[in-house]
């Protein structure tokens, strides 16, 4: 059997699993070490980042909202044709 053949039945080559990095295992807990730093914030500041992402919240339920009434005018048959 060809490697076309294996291929075709569903089989795969060992030397498919083998695959060959130039990364030391190192450099990738650096870039995870980098990606999750703790951060310690205070209480207030907590709290403002959660009044914006209330604010946020808002501001996409009142565009739903308006999009929704906008939806409504067009289907009313309101639109240009």
């Amino acid at each position: 059997m060809n490697e076309k053949e294996i291929f075709n039945q569903g089989g795969f080559l060992p030397l498919w699993c083998d695959v060959e990095t130039n990364v030391e295992p190192n450099v990738e807990e650096q870039v995870l070490s980098r990606a999750y730093t703790e951060q310690r914030k205070d209480l207030t500041t907590l709290l403002a980042e959660l009044e914006d992402i209330k604010n946020m919240i808002e501001d996409a339920k009142a565009r739903e909202w308006h999009l929704g009434q906008l939806l409504k005018f067009h289907n009313a048959g309101l639109k240009k044709e």
